[in-house]
């Protein structure tokens, strides 16, 4: 019992990774933002990298 245990509790800390993985990447392409983007902060990244670009 305890190894199915321990197997679903790493598969859990797994998909949440892999999650924060896809979410960071969507972020970064602007395809979902969370308003503040208070995890990444890759929204004012990309208004600098424009800024730096366009000018």
């Amino acid at each position: 019992m305890s190894l199915f245990s321990n197997l679903f509790s790493s598969i859990r800390i797994f998909i949440a990774g892999l999650w924060l993985v896809i979410r960071i990447v969507l972020e970064y392409f602007g395809i979902i933002s969370d308003g503040n983007d208070r995890t990444t902060g890759i929204k004012d990244m990309r208004e600098e990298y424009k800024k730096a670009n366009y000018r």
